[in-house]
């Protein structure tokens, strides 16, 4: 007998939702707008996420609603912000959900999200798909988008791979940013952000992540986001894997896929993982204390070489089937699900 338990609710000012929960999390997703992940989080404890009802991209109608959702970049004013405001699809599959956005009539992509939880725990894994309906090929990454709730610190390690006389990466700063904004600090293995309530000013900064993860504490929580890298891989934004941005109301942790080109019926694949801990005070901005708490809680994500994502080893690809149930986990270890590729479907792949 599972310990999932699926049913729909209704979530505050969202409306319809589905909730997916196993007695020790929760993970909410809207159902009359999106598709968003509106609520993760532990069972009567504080949502992680952000939740913003009231702004809108004027140029648009697109609306930030918070939670976390998945984009096409490079970022475009009007592309990237095609408004998801419509009531959307979703199925029950093993361990979860398929949310199926609706066609944008403006850039003639499809939007989708597998969300499965374990069944003891807290890991959520989530496959992100964008598949291409126009008639000719375009070119995008997919972008996830973790928007987290106010007040809390991010930590972001720094690729220290030695590789000679060449750059091992790349960091980028926004026009907008400035260097000695006091919300960050640059520490020789980590960054940290803070995001301060009410701080007058954006901030936003991008960087080669071949790590694979990035921690938000909130509550005296922390919310572990974990990505796949692609060595020589060519990635948006002058070569950027993971970029992170902060205003007066909440921080994005964002990843990101390989630019790639679809044809018609083609998708991106996207994977990430997630994991909550509890009772985990936030470190202070210092390499050496940084390091002595993951150490002691996130063993896995000690900064002393790349990984992949831990609930699916599989490289992430463009494929043909066109409707995001391929899901690109080639690795039979993968224990998102019971048939080993990552999706929930029986038989997808």
């Amino acid at each position: 007998m599972t310990n999932i338990k699926i049913k729909e609710i209704e979530f505050g000012a969202f409306g319809r939702c589905v909730e997916i929960s196993n007695g020790k999390v929760e993970v909410v997703i809207t159902l009359d707008m999106g598709p968003r992940v509106i609520r993760y989080g532990l069972t009567g404890k504080a949502n992680m996420f952000c939740n913003k009802i009231d702004e809108t991209y004027e140029k648009t109608g697109w609306k930030i609603l918070g939670g976390h959702r998945i984009w096409m970049s490079p970022e475009h004013d009007v592309l990237t912000y095609e408004p998801d405001n419509e009531p959307i699809e979703y199925k029950q599959i093993t361990g979860g959900v398929h949310i199926i956005g609706n066609l944008e009539k403006g850039t003639g992509l499809r939007k989708e999200m597998f969300v499965m939880l374990e069944e003891i725990g807290t890991n959520v894994a989530i496959k992100h798909c964008i598949t291409n309906n126009n008639l000719w090929p375009v070119e995008l990454a997919a972008w996830a988008m973790s928007v987290m709730a106010p007040g809390g610190m991010e930590v972001v390690p720094v690729n220290r791979e030695d590789t000679g006389l060449l750059a091992n990466g790349w960091l980028g700063i926004w026009p907008y940013s400035k260097m000695n904004d006091p919300r960050v600090w640059w520490g020789e293995r980590y960054i940290t952000l803070k995001s301060v309530v009410g701080y007058d000013g954006s901030f936003k900064f991008g960087i080669t992540n071949p790590l694979g993860w990035a921690a938000y504490f909130y509550e005296g929580m922390a919310f572990v986001k974990k990505f796949q890298y692609s060595q020589g891989a060519d990635y948006p934004d002058g070569g950027m894997n993971y970029e992170t941005f902060t205003n007066d109301f909440m921080l994005e942790m964002e990843s990101l896929s390989p630019l790639q080109k679809i044809e018609h019926k083609q998708s991106i694949v996207h994977l990430e993982c997630w994991s909550l801990i509890d009772n985990i005070a936030c470190p202070e901005s210092d390499d050496d204390k940084i390091d002595e708490l993951l150490a002691e809680f996130i063993p896995d994500c000690v900064n002393d070489s790349a990984h992949s994502c831990g609930c699916c080893k599989g490289e992430e690809h463009t494929h043909e089937c066109g409707c995001g149930d391929d899901c690109g986990c080639d690795d039979d270890d993968c224990d998102c699900d019971d048939d080993g590729c990552g999706c929930g479907e029986e038989g997808c792949c």
